[in-house]
């Protein structure tokens, strides 16, 4: 499970209030003040725009199932989370991948210049199936915990809404 922020998900400004966060000692617990923060949208959130997610989108879609397979995403407002299976190709480096064609391609769509991600990312490696289920369940909630949807499904930019009545995601890549 991943999660990468944009560059003023943490303003700056408001470092009193997020600093104390980072130096919980207990993971779990910062782990959760940490999503509340992001939760709450600080920082310019070129997210919510619709051309700068479909991007986002787009592009983590572009090598899923060839490269590693997502099993399940959702854009926010200042954030991305994942849950990614990852085969050959290093996590980092796809998310290097990820965050540099974006960063790009969403900075020339709302023409502006410099950084858009944080350097870093967090991830949790996935223990077993109850965890994975989990993990897909927070992922894909995470708008209605945030209060911008009811349900998941209605969230554009996610895989939520394009989960089949069965919950599976569909096959995007099919044999010729």
């Amino acid at each position: 499970m991943v999660t990468f922020m944009l560059v003023d998900s943490f303003p700056v400004t408001r470092r009193s209030e997020w600093e104390p966060i980072f130096n919980e000692t207990d993971d779990s617990l910062k782990w959760r003040k940490l999503e509340e923060w992001l939760d709450r949208g600080h920082g310019d959130c070129w997210l919510r725009q619709e051309k700068a997610a479909r991007t986002a989108e787009e592009i983590l879609l572009e090598k899923n199932e060839r490269d590693f397979q997502l099993q399940a995403w959702v854009i926010m407002p200042n954030h991305v989370h994942l849950v990614v299976d990852v085969w050959d190709v290093p996590l980092a480096k796809l998310i290097g991948l990820w965050k540099g064609k974006s960063s790009r391609l969403i900075n020339l769509g709302l023409k502006r210049r410099g950084h858009l991600w944080q350097d870093d990312y967090f991830d949790t490696l996935i223990r077993d199936e109850d965890h994975r289920k989990k993990a897909i369940h927070y992922t894909e909630a995470n708008p209605a915990k945030a209060c911008f949807v009811t349900n998941p499904r209605d969230w554009t930019w996610s895989s939520a809404r394009r989960r089949d009545a069965y919950e599976r995601l569909p096959s995007q890549f099919k044999e010729a």
